[in-house]
């Protein structure tokens, strides 16, 4: 165990600052634990702001982390409201914006990714919105009600996860809902095209509709407000608010100016970490959706290349991870990814990562028709990533087939009448 009388630093106050926080003291740590987010809330979880949250299920208070009173109870202190402004690497300090300036002898950033921004005429206008904080979530769910009240019409750009979530919100309200993606389907990227088309049908049913192949190209409005929304093959579209929910972008600014490794824009961006979550600089770890960490998956084409991922569960484990090893303790970090969505009446549980152009078959269990069912996406007869909609507790057999890296018997892994963890080789 470290000394006593060291400081660890934490910047970023999401979700996984605020585990790694709790990690360093339920693991021991007696040291100073400074924690410093750029947000005046007390860190919280962001899933319920495009889920729950925002359809109105869960009130505010139940996305926070932990009590506020937690943070003084552990003696961890908090710097809200605050950003950092530069890192020495060689004093083994940061500044923060209002010229405070601390030692660390450990720092973790956590500076996890802010939205991609629209970059057309338009934008400025009071009706546009983007999701990634809370306080956006608090203005849009006010906006859905108005629209649902008012039968307002609700352009959204992009139709990943993010965008099809607030769809389905939005439709909860009662607004009118079109979709605009430049792919052929929903969740092209992830998913392929093989099962984009049940996200099609699932929100068409609810009065969705979808332009695809298309990107949008201005935002039309009049005194301030939108009107419409134009995209670049000549089509236009009635709009009183529109939202871009066109990816994320890695914060690292900071791990930039202080001369960090980082990963290729062109292969995801983010902080180059090794299997510990370390950086290039011993000192200095990452972790969440800002870190780059090579991927565990043997017999996967991706095995060894680094991946960030953007998902509630890899800040949830990936701050204690990078606690642990800040304190020289734990294993290497191996999680394979995983995600969830709700959606409606549908659920779904994503483990595993096989993009476009890595797997060479999809599988199906159950009926995709009636929206229960598993999916597998396979490479040269192994099981890559796998997906449950609607059926639950099998994550965990999910995670063996993946794990095992062995061919499994295709026919016997479409059939339900076959227990998953009989396909999993030795």
């Amino acid at each position: 165990m470290v000394d006593a009388d060291q400081t660890f630093v934490i910047v970023g106050g999401g979700l996984a600052g605020a585990k790694a926080a709790e990690t360093l003291r339920s693991e021991g740590f007696t040291g100073r634990v400074i924690l410093i987010g750029d947000e005046r809330d007390h860190p919280y979880e962001r899933p319920p702001l495009s889920k729950g949250f925002l359809a109105g299920k869960d009130d505010r208070d139940s996305v926070f982390v932990q009590d506020t009173g937690w943070y003084a109870t552990h003696d961890v202190e908090l710097h809200l409201g605050q950003t950092v402004d530069h890192l020495d690497r060689e004093a083994r300090t940061v500044r923060l914006g209002d010229s405070t300036l601390i030692r660390y002898d450990k720092l973790l950033l956590a500076t996890g990714s802010e939205p991609r921004r629209l970059d057309i005429p338009g934008t400025g206008l009071a009706g546009v919105h983007h999701l990634r904080r809370l306080a956006h979530a608090e203005r849009l769910r006010g906006v859905l009600a108005t629209l649902g009240r008012d039968n307002g019409h609700l352009v959204i750009a992009g139709a990943g996860w993010i965008g099809l979530e607030i769809a389905a919100a939005a439709r909860g309200y009662g607004a009118e809902v079109t979709l605009v993606e430049a792919e052929p389907t929903p969740l092209h990227n992830v998913l392929g095209p093989e099962l984009g088309q049940l996200f099609t049908d699932l929100h068409a049913e609810r009065g969705v509709r979808f332009h695809f192949g298309a990107r949008l190209t201005e935002i039309i409005g009049q005194d301030g407000m939108v009107l419409a929304a134009r995209t670049d093959d000549g089509e236009e579209h009635l709009a009183h608010d529109v939202l871009a929910a066109i990816g994320a972008a890695p914060r690292t600014v900071l791990a930039e100016s202080s001369g960090l490794d980082l990963v290729d824009r062109a292969h995801g961006g983010g902080i180059a970490v090794d299997s510990r979550l370390r950086t290039s600089d011993p000192d200095i770890y990452a972790a969440g959706d800002v870190a780059a960490v090579p991927l565990h998956l043997p017999g996967s084409p991706l095995h060894g290349q680094r991946l960030r991922v953007e998902h509630w569960a890899n800040a949830l484990n990936g701050g204690p991870a990078a606690a642990r090893s800040m304190l020289g303790l734990g294993a290497p970090y191996d999680r394979i990814p995983y995600f969830f969505s709700d959606q409606y009446d549908l659920g779904l549980e994503y483990t595993g990562w096989a993009p476009p152009g890595t797997y060479d078959q999809v599988v199906v269990r159950g009926d995709a028709g009636k929206r229960q069912f598993l999916a597998f996406w396979l490479k040269d007869g192994r099981v890559l990533a796998g997906m449950n909609v609607n059926v639950w507790d099998v994550t965990d057999h999910i995670k063996q087939l993946i794990r095992s890296g062995g061919r499994v018997d295709q026919h016997a892994l479409a059939d339900p009448s076959v227990p998953l963890e009989s396909l999993v080789t030795p």
